[in-house]
This record gives C-alpha cells, sequence and structure tokens, in this order.
C-alpha cells in the first residue's frame, strides 16, 4: 500500500485542481497604485498627488460606509420583527415563517406558482362577496 501511494504521489497534479495560477492581475494595476504601494514614509509626492489618493480612499470608505449602515438597517428590522412587545405575537410570527419555510422547502415553485395562479383565476361564483384585495387600489387610488 505504501509503495503504491508513492508511486501515485510522483503523478499528483503541482497545483489545486480548482486554482489558475496562470492568470494573474498584476498586469493590469494602474501605475498610480503602484506608485502609492511603493511610496516612500513620510510621502516624497507634491501636495497634490496625496490629496487625489486621499479623495480616492475617501469615495471606497463613503462606498463601503453606506453598505455597512444597509446591512445594519436590514438587521435593525429583522430583529424589530421577532421582538414586538406583545410575545404572543411574536410567536406566532416566528412559528408561521417557520411553517411557510418547510412548505416552500417541501413544494416545487411550479406547484406554487400552479396553487396560486389557479387561486387567483377563480370563478367569480366562488369568489368572497367583499373582495379584500381590492381594497389597497381602492385606497391608493383615492389619494
Amino acid at each position: 500500500m505504501f509503495l503504491i501511494g508513492l508511486w501515485n504521489y510522483r503523478f499528483r497534479p503541482r497545483q489545486p485542481p480548482h486554482m489558475d495560477t496562470k492568470l494573474s492581475w498584476a498586469e493590469s494595476v494602474h501605475p498610480d497604485e503602484l506608485d502609492e504601494e511603493f511610496d516612500t514614509f513620510p510621502t516624497s509626492r507634491s501636495h497634490d498627488t496625496v490629496r487625489m489618493r486621499y479623495d480616492r480612499l475617501r469615495t471606497v470608505a463613503g462606498r463601503i460606509q453606506t453598505i455597512v449602515g444597509d446591512i445594519a438597517t436590514q438587521g435593525e428590522r429583522f430583529m424589530s420583527l421577532l421582538s414586538w412587545r406583545d410575545p404572543r405575537g411574536t410567536t406566532i410570527f416566528v412559528l408561521f415563517s417557520l411553517f411557510a419555510a418547510v412548505v416552500f422547502y417541501a413544494t416545487p415553485f411550479r406547484v406554487v406558482v400552479l396553487v396560486t395562479g389557479l387561486y387567483n383565476l377563480r370563478h367569480p361564483r366562488f369568489r368572497n362577496k367583499y373582495n379584500l384585495e381590492w381594497v389597497n387600489v381602492n385606497f391608493v387610488s383615492d389619494i
């Protein structure tokens, strides 16, 4: 067994199969970025160059801050769904969400679309006399 493993070791791949080490992004780097990387400390460049680098850094940091703020907002909304003042309401919502997740996981998407379509296209005789799905449309159109 050991000798077979030693023999097969010679023919192993030299790189991981999922990585292509021949591709490199070193050629696509902007010369200004390389100049910034190899600059001394304190900088030996002009004031305008340092200001341009600082503005670029502020722009990227602003984008990151916006994205992190959006993620925090979504997290707060999710936590507010799970922490109502009424513990019974929170429990009912969590159980309903768990039940819906299990149903949607076990049911193919085509079946969900088919049942929804058949429900919406049912005969008017089987609809409610006071069709509540049009209440929102009427409310919006009155504004």
